[in-house]
């Protein structure tokens, strides 16, 4: 975030969830002025050149349709890989990446938006469908007992360093209302961070009826969310993918609200959050 250029990446396959994500992109980008790239992944070198020939037929499409210029890069490689690896050389501050969300074989062998996102140094944006709203402007932030929660406050930030947003910090919380003494603690840190950044938020419990992660995924519903920001599971395995991790259900979330997802930073965890 202390980068004074603002790059966004937008991994582009041509189908309509893809043109999604540009849509995002320009609401996300028109007051930050960020440079665009979008990045077509091919299987192999030798269908590079026509996989360039298309993707310049949709740079001027998407310069028609929404008034931004975008880079175009081609790479060989795996969606897996070679987002990340990208992203990394442009130096980019995010990845908005569209997902049809988990369905057919997705359902046996998990998310493949969460497999892309794990690892990944720079916080992913995805969406499902186009936009309701020209910015983001309602930001849910579910607050639980992890001391990673701290580490959304950055993107919260950095999202509201250039937009009007409202950040509703929503806590786990047991079906009579108590909350979990690491929650408050994180809770705490929380509102003193958000007040001294002068960043507007507000605090809802959830009912402790259901999972976390669906009370989450309602709650952003309820109040007409533009995003949700949630954190990974820190070393995360395959069994989770296959029973299906809590961020994946609210990336694939039903209502298609928007989610940033953001990995744990190992060197936070090393040295603790005292300096955060």
């Amino acid at each position: 975030m202390e980068k004074t250029e603002n790059i966004i990446l937008i991994p582009y396959d041509f189908t309509q969830v893809a043109m999604h994500a540009v849509a995002h992109v320009k609401s996300l980008s028109q007051r930050n002025g960020a440079q665009i790239y979008l990045l077509h992944i091919v299987k192999k070198d030798t269908d590079a050149d026509e996989a360039l020939k298309k993707l310049t037929q949709e740079k001027q499409k998407i310069k028609d349709s929404y008034g931004i210029n975008v880079n175009l890069v081609v790479k060989e490689g795996t969606i897996f890989k070679t987002i990340k690896e990208v992203a990394s050389e442009i130096n980019a501050n995010l990845v908005v990446m569209g997902t049809h969300g988990i369905k057919g074989r997705q359902k046996l062998t998990g998310s493949w938006a969460l497999k892309v996102i794990v690892g990944s140094k720079i916080p992913f944006f995805v969406v499902q469908d186009k936009p309701t709203d020209s910015e983001v402007k309602k930001i849910v932030f579910p607050v639980d007992f992890k001391t990673e929660n701290k580490e959304k406050l950055y993107w919260a930030q950095y999202l509201s360093s250039f937009m009007e947003t409202k950040v509703f910090l929503f806590s786990s919380s047991t079906k009579d209302g108590v909350i979990e003494p690491r929650t408050k603690a994180n809770l705490v840190f929380c509102k003193n961070y958000l007040e001294e950044k002068e960043i507007n938020y507000e605090l809802s419990l959830s009912d402790g009826k259901g999972s976390f992660a669906q009370e989450t995924i309602n709650f952003a519903n309820t109040i007409n969310a533009d995003a949700i920001i949630i954190m990974t599971t820190r070393d995360i395995a395959f069994h989770d993918y296959i029973l299906g991790a809590n961020e994946q259900h609210i990336i694939a979330n039903s209502f298609k609200v928007p989610v940033m997802v953001i990995n744990p930073r190992t060197d936070l965890m090393k040295y603790g959050y005292g300096a955060f």
